[in-house]
């Protein structure tokens, strides 16, 4: 027997191994060996389909995702959103939080509420879809809309079976974190070369989980751990449910999680974690917590991105104290101009930080903070690091800083509003910075979402005057010849930057308004105004017509004159001309609109007695209606509570429909 002979018969021994392993771990609930001596097994196959691509078996362990290397990651749309969590510092913020919650249901107090608090897992999001009991899909988060498909890589991970084993819904979306423990990830990272090596266990997670070449990601001993759900065609009470019956599925959950009933009760948990968190084998950053009930978590809904009915309560901040080396000025989007330190590197919490934001000229000055100063930098979280204190002054230097007389970029004229403490430059369609910063606003995950299209991309290619406004992206085809000869670029790299562009030139509504870089128009915002107009022709020919914002409910007197002066510039008004001819804005619906209020407007007045304000408000909202501050001959509704002011007395002059608490529910079918 030759030696290929002996590779082939090995290949079919390991693929026999696996497959019965794999029965035994899944379906049988009965594993026969250790998970070491199964991914022995698993590694040993990948080692030989990768060195011996000729051999590799038909019915291989790796069929149709094993050895060979994607081109690039497909995208997967998530059926339903997947959202972030907001974020709590201190035992206030937790308090703030159900104070917000018991309002919004309209309830005297938490008493009924019961919350599961677990870990927060400083991994990957990944969404999981399971049809007939049959895993179809595995997707990143992503924007929370769209993600990557990496189904493919996913499939060794043991949490996560290919088929669940009994009571299974037809449909269901399970969501949860992929991570590294630490000792998996010191072994891994002693493997690797110094340029290689990983700084933390989460990137070491996202850079294994994220291998075009599959079998590196099969490699590497990743877990997964659910805690979420996205949409299922099952019926669960709570939380507590789900997760028993994902144990039966063999989805283990979090073995740390705890149900609480009160805020006492969640900061005691809270501190037994933060005490014991050094001792656990994988990073957490602090402690989700999850009102139980399914109900009362969709009563409360959603705000912007993130769920009301919970939030993460993150660990106390990671200190350190270094040198500032210098100080520069960064001009933002927006022509903000905000001092930066540049500090003797430090490591934070397995983060080498370099740059912290000293926010203003004033707290530069109130923290009396000056080049060659020690001082403490602080890391919250995904919170950009920021100069805390002074700890020791430079003896030498007395001198203050002082703020820039014009623009440290352009060298234009500099200007500090009244409201506000920030300086910024008044060139703002001319300032190199905010032109920049524009684009890498236009092209980032949350606005047309373009891979491969970062901070370092776009200001090389501005710098060579390929890029000088945010339409010319879709122009970057005629200069393929000179770009794929600069350093980091190739005909690869350059043809999967075309094809993401072109991949973003469907875009909706909400996400367009959001990518136009309007001040005081964030993800919130942008939402507000797209399920108000619904059509981009529509927003641009409302657009200097001020009466017709100031009665859109959520929408403040900031963000009003903000996009009044955005459309009432030439500029602005050329380059969305110039975009309607590269990019398709549409208008998501929602398919749940299929109410009596669908696309009707509302107004509340009074106080109501089932729902508060609030929730009422929120609950129209999914039902398609908008809600307007104020009476016109627009309102088709009011919604009279009790107390109910003059309002009513204007609906009537106006013959103005006016329904009470009790039609109102009725007709949105509560």
């Amino acid at each position: 027997m030759d030696k290929e002979d002996k590779i082939l018969q090995r290949l079919k021994e390991l693929a026999d191994l696996i497959k019965r392993h794999n029965y035994n771990y899944h379906t049988l609930d009965k594993p026969k060996i250790s998970d070491k001596k199964f991914d022995q097994l698993v590694k040993e196959n990948d080692i030989l389909e990768k060195k011996y691509p000729n051999l590799i078996l038909k019915d291989s362990p790796n069929k149709n995702y094993g050895s060979k290397i994607k081109e690039n990651f497909k995208k997967i749309k998530h059926d339903s959103q997947m959202y972030s969590l907001a974020n709590a510092f201190d035992n206030n913020d937790i308090r703030e939080f159900i104070k917000r919650s018991v309002k919004f249901l309209n309830l005297e107090n938490d008493n009924n509420f019961q919350y599961i608090c677990e870990p927060k897992i400083d991994g990957l999001s990944l969404n999981l879809v399971y049809k007939k009991g049959n895993l179809v899909s595995a997707g990143t988060r992503g924007d929370g809309f769209i993600g990557e498909d990496v189904t493919e890589n996913i499939l060794n991970i043991k949490n996560i079976p290919s088929k669940l084993k009994n009571d299974f819904p037809d449909f269901i979306e399970i969501r949860g974190e992929v991570f590294l423990n630490k000792s998996d990830f010191e072994k891994l990272n002693s493997k690797l070369e110094n340029k290689s090596k990983f700084a933390n266990p989460r990137n070491a997670a996202a850079g294994s989980l994220r291998q075009l070449d599959i079998s590196i990601s099969h490699s590497r001993p990743l877990k997964f751990i659910p805690h979420g759900i996205g949409k299922y065609s099952d019926n669960f009470d709570n939380i507590e449910d789900y997760y028993n019956q994902l144990k039966n599925w063999k989805i283990t959950p979090n073995n740390l999680s705890k149900k609480c009933h009160s805020v006492e009760e969640i900061i005691k948990f809270y501190n037994q974690i933060d005490q014991k968190r050094s001792s656990i084998d994988y990073d957490i950053d602090g402690l989700v917590v999850k009102i139980n009930s399914f109900k009362l978590q969709e009563r409360l809904g959603y705000v912007g991105k993130n769920p009301r009915w919970a939030v993460a309560l993150k660990f106390s901040a990671k200190k350190g104290n270094t040198i500032i080396q210098s100080i520069d000025y960064q001009v933002g989007r927006t022509g903000a101009i905000t001092p930066v330190a540049r500090l003797q590197p430090v490591n934070l919490g397995g983060v080498i930080i370099s740059n912290a934001s000293l926010h203003n000229f004033d707290e530069i000055n109130k923290k009396n903070i000056n080049v060659l100063d020690l001082v403490e930098i602080e890391r919250a979280g995904d919170v950009i690091p920021y100069v805390t204190r002074l700890v020791k002054k430079n003896s030498k230097l007395n001198t203050k800083i002082k703020p820039p007389k014009n623009c440290p970029i352009c060298k234009s004229n500099i200007l500090k509003e009244k409201d506000e403490a920030i300086l910024r430059c008044t060139n703002t369609y001319g300032c190199r910075s905010q032109k920049i910063e524009r684009i890498i606003h236009f092209v980032s995950k949350k606005s047309l979402n373009i891979d491969g299209f970062g901070e370092k991309q776009v200001k090389q290619l501005f710098d060579l005057k390929y890029l000088d406004k945010v339409e010319d992206i879709f122009s970057l085809e005629k200069f393929e010849t000179e770009i794929i000869e600069l350093d980091g670029w190739g005909k690869l790299s350059f043809s999967n930057l075309i094809n993401s562009i072109n991949n973003s030139k469907k875009i909706s509504l909400d996400k367009f308004i959001y990518s136009l870089g309007i001040r005081f128009i964030g993800e919130v915002n942008a939402e507000i105004l797209a399920n108000e107009f619904k059509e981009l022709d529509v927003f641009i020919s409302s657009s200097n017509n001020t009466s017709m914002f100031e009665n859109i409910d959520g929408l403040g007197p900031k963000a009003i004159s903000s996009i009044i002066d955005f459309f009432s510039n030439d500029i602005n008004k050329k380059t969305i001309k110039n975009l309607k001819n590269y990019l398709s804005v549409t208008f998501i619906k929602n398919e749940t609109l299929n109410n009596f209020f669908s696309n009707k407007h509302l107004v509340f007045t009074g106080t109501l007695s089932e729902l508060s304000r609030d929730e009422a408000k929120y609950l129209a909202k999914t039902k398609g209606a908008k809600i307007l501050s104020s009476i016109s001959n627009k309102t088709d509704f009011l919604i009279a509570g009790e107390k109910a002011g003059s309002k009513i007395e204007r609906a009537t002059k106006l013959g103005i429909k006016i329904l009470n608490e009790k039609e109102f529910l009725k007709k949105i079918n509560l």
